[in-house]
């Protein structure tokens, strides 16, 4: 109760408490706050990317089903996160004990925070070429103060409003850029053949799979989620945290970001800079509102659950704070990550925590539809549950065996990972329950 009172007073829900029903949001206010996450210069590098490894088509196809398996997963784990109000952290505890859980709050907030590094440098790269004067440790810093504030704001007062005003700026802005590529080099119709001139006959496959890699959105949906009312779940699990959402996220931003490099000269690898450049260069001062508006929007998500699931992670070992605190501890650590060369390691540590996360979504999904969980349990969960611990390191454990592995195997771990994490967690917990003797 202490701590429902202080996110009372401070405008937070923290991820320790679930969600009451008075706290719960408006249909439009928690589509406009979950939407910031739609808007991240990363969805249109990476279409891009694959488009240049695999071949337009194929880019587009994986596209196409992973807008399919997000919202058909989404779905499901949106209307149980309305249900019961828990957070990440707190239904982990259900999964995996109270201690077990430390593990996926740790890679959950790990990851919020390498995008928000990530996000924050484009930001940071886009000020220093437009106007060099501005040093890029000073940009970063910039990038970092006005990002902090932004999220001390709770998601129902604040973050809504924000990400409201600013997306027409990301809408607007992407169909500007693609309109005024049109107009000054003309409509480019090979776009569709760009990448490899004989791409691989199971190229999708690969791009669908690359996808998997970022199912930390999985996460991110369950802890936006729990502030849905309930009787909302079915216009949230089909609309706002559904298919629609996805094909914005994946289908347009990609296919934007496959136009795009593929119409305006750029010079070198294919990186997000290269293509912040090609903005730039296409839209000046507009391109940097863009690149601004589109960047901030992810960011007051990804510092927002950063520093949530930190607080709650820090908590289970007796270090407390303040919500301000974890989040100026956040900026801190972002801000150390944008000055250090570290990007080669942070893309190496997300590859293998992809996977945690994907039998994390294993495990979660199993239990959702096939187990028994009741959010009563919370309080009196046993410091480890074996059963949630054999699925999630099982269904791991084989994900990083088949990346070692390399070559055609490496395509399947993250789709393995997630099938065996389920089945695990689906069969343990049937021959529990049917081991128990029946209640009287």
């Amino acid at each position: 109760m202490a701590a429902l009172s202080q996110s009372q007073q401070t405008g937070q829900a923290p991820a320790s408490v679930a969600v009451p029903s008075a706290a719960r949001m408006g249909r439009l206010s928690l589509t406009m706050a979950w939407w910031a996450v739609c808007s991240a210069m990363f969805y249109i590098v990476v279409g891009a990317s694959l488009a240049l490894s695999y071949g337009a088509r194929n880019a587009l196809i994986g596209m196409l089903l992973s807008v399919l398996s997000y919202g058909l997963v989404n779905s499901v784990l949106s209307r149980f996160a309305m249900r019961s109000g828990l957070s990440v952290a707190l239904f982990s505890r259900l999964l995996f004990g109270s201690t077990g859980a430390c593990l996926a709050i740790l890679i959950f907030f790990s990851t919020a925070i390498y995008y928000a590094v990530f996000e924050g440098s484009v930001i940071a790269v886009a000020l220093n070429h437009l106007y060099p004067q501005l040093l890029y440790p000073l940009a970063a810093l910039l990038v970092v103060l006005y990002s902090v504030p932004l999220i001390l704001g709770s998601v129902q007062h604040w973050l809504d409003k924000l990400n409201g005003v600013l997306l027409p700026v990301y809408l607007g802005g992407l169909l500007f850029a693609v309109g005024l590529s049109i107009a000054r080099y003309g409509y480019q119709p090979q776009w569709l053949d760009f990448g490899p001139a004989s791409p691989s006959a199971w190229g999708w496959w690969d791009c669908f799979v690359a996808y998997m890699g970022v199912w930390i959105l999985m996460l991110f949906t369950f802890d936006y989620a729990r502030f849905g009312k309930p009787e909302d779940a079915a216009y949230h699990g089909r609309w706002n945290f559904g298919m629609p959402f996805y094909a914005v996220t994946f289908l347009l931003n990609g296919a934007a970001g496959i136009y795009l490099v593929s119409s305006i000269p750029h010079e070198g690898a294919l990186n997000e800079v290269s293509v912040v450049m090609a903005i730039l260069q296409l839209m000046g001062l507009w391109g940097l509102l863009f690149v601004w508006a589109t960047q901030t929007r992810i960011n007051t998500a990804n510092y927002y659950l950063a520093t949530l699931n930190m607080q709650a992670f820090f908590s289970r070992f007796g270090i407390r704070g303040s919500y301000l605190m974890w989040a100026v501890a956040v900026g801190i650590i972002v801000y150390g990550l944008m000055l250090a060369d570290v990007f080669a390691y942070l893309l190496k540590a997300l590859a293998y925590q992809g996977i945690f996360v994907v039998a994390w979504v294993g495990v979660a999904l199993a239990q959702i539809l096939l187990g028994r969980t009741r959010s009563d349990g919370i309080e009196g969960a046993p410091a480890f549950n074996p059963v949630g611990l054999t699925a999630w390191f099982g269904g791991t454990a084989l994900g990083l065996l088949l990346m070692w592995a390399g070559g055609g195997l490496a395509s399947f771990s993250a789709p393995l990972t997630g099938l065996l994490a389920f089945a695990l967690q689906a069969g343990l917990s049937s021959g529990l329950r049917a081991g128990l003797p029946e209640s009287t």
